[in-house]
């Protein structure tokens, strides 16, 4: 039997445990901080185990990795480092489905030489889209041809039958983690120019992008694009972007509250003592008398605006204190979005993703390539972003186990190895994408 670890019991971990409980071969534990949400997700499978783990009591975390064969962290990245220094020294391969920091790069040579795989960046995004970028990629190299342009596109979004807010947002993966988002740079390449995009300006650069299948949806820049440049060996492309898609409108009312200061992690208000309503006046120096009016004139918009609309449905206006003390307005725009852009029982979310390639071939032969994945949730069971998430490093996990990956070191899913087998695996299961071809 191999075992594996299970750190962590969020919203991706069940479809990866209940994978790797299928396979006759694994015994799966899970520990998480809250035993009852490991023991929800092992169901009693007589080689499923759930277990209370901390994760900052060093030594139980060193012995649950001990007796691991391959540990899986579902944890917050700022945890990976720790989990990934407790396998080097109990010899054990790590898949994690985060970014690779450079904290986790720099690990790269002790994994190597303990014939350690520490596989970073096999969920979604990233994760899917590195693995169906490089099966593009690589086919069109093997044509002998060479790609020149490469947008990427991926969102997480509710299906249309669940598009009930006026945020057209509900959270499928961690609330925290998406707003923090909120509040990266951006860089990419257009036409062989360096596009910066700062903070500060991120939801004001976005444009829109039909995506067969699934609608029309705002596009707006996912971080720094250029590394991937070098990542998927496409140093011809005079074009690389890679975005995040959002229902129409989300741009336009996240930056707004962006100039309102509501993603302002560092200013502190008694929320004990305040409303949401004060919160919003002493943001803009209101008396509060007319808030809606003064936030208006504040943001240069309209009072009908459907931003002003918008927070009042979230609560932003209300008398209504809400159960925090000091807090950040971060803090509480955080609080409420996810008391209502949740997912109730029986509603589904829609993943999209969705790569505009162009490449150029001899004779002067060019071709616009997309390849596009559209998935749903299935009602009561799991979510698309936790199918595509989670089933993505559950099956890379089996496949080391099962001697079939056999690298080491820190990697990312951009060969053949991992890649192949990884989306052969998904198709059989429904996940793949529907690639189309046009002259150019």
């Amino acid at each position: 039997m191999k075992k594996i670890l299970v750190l962590g019991a969020g919203l991706v971990a069940r479809p990866l445990v209940r994978y790797l409980l299928e396979e006759p071969e694994f015994e799966v534990t899970v520990a998480t901080r809250t035993l009852s949400k490991a023991e929800t997700l092992i169901d009693r499978h007589p080689r499923g185990t759930a277990k209370s783990l901390n994760v900052e009591d060093t030594t139980a975390l060193k012995a649950f990795i001990s007796s691991a064969d391959l540990v899986i962290s579902l944890l917050p990245w700022i945890h990976h480092i720790d989990v990934a220094k407790h396998c080097i020294e109990s010899r054990k391969h790590l898949v994690t489905t985060s970014y690779v920091k450079p904290e986790m790069q720099a690990l790269d040579a002790e994994a190597k030489n303990s014939g350690l795989l520490f596989l970073n960046e096999i969920g979604v995004d990233p994760g899917i889209d590195h693995m169906a970028a490089m099966r593009v990629i690589d086919g069109t190299k093997k044509e002998g041809g060479e790609i020149v342009s490469f947008y990427s596109y991926c969102g997480g979004l509710p299906a249309l039958e669940s598009n009930n807010n006026p945020f057209g947002y509900k959270f499928s993966w961690s609330p925290v983690g998406v707003m923090l988002a909120a509040n990266n740079n951006g860089r990419y390449l257009k036409d062989g120019q360096v596009v910066q995009v700062t903070s500060e300006k991120l939801f004001e650069h976005y444009w829109l992008v039909d995506v067969p299948g699934a609608g029309t949806f705002e596009a707006y820049v996912n971080r720094d694009a250029f590394p991937y440049i070098d990542i998927y060996g496409i140093q011809t492309v005079h074009s690389m972007y890679r975005g995040t898609l959002r229902n129409i409108g989300h741009c336009e009312s996240w930056n707004l509250f962006k100039k309102l200061g509501l993603f302002d992690q560092d200013r502190q208000f008694p929320l004990q003592d305040m409303s949401p309503r004060r919160v919003m006046a002493e943001l803009i120096g209101s008396d509060g008398e007319h808030l809606v009016e003064d936030m208006a004139s504040f943001l240069g918009i309209p009072e009908y605006s459907v931003t002003i609309k918008k927070m009042a449905w979230l609560g932003l206006l209300s008398d209504h204190k809400v159960p925090l003390s000091d807090a950040s307005p971060f803090d509480l725009l955080a609080h409420l979005m996810q008391k209502k852009l949740i997912f109730e029982d029986g509603e589904v979310d829609l993943l999209v993703q969705h790569h505009e390639f162009i490449a150029e071939f001899r004779q002067d032969r060019k071709e616009k390539i997309t390849a596009t994945m559209v998935e749903t949730g299935v009602p009561g069971e799991d979510s698309a972003m936790a199918r595509t998430v989670g089933l993505p490093a559950a099956i890379a996990a089996g496949l080391i186990l099962k001697g079939k990956i056999t690298l080491s070191g820190v990697q990312i899913p951009v060969v053949p190895e991992i890649y192949e087998p990884v989306l052969t695996e998904l198709g059989t299961m429904g996940i793949g994408f529907e690639e189309r071809r046009t002259p150019v």
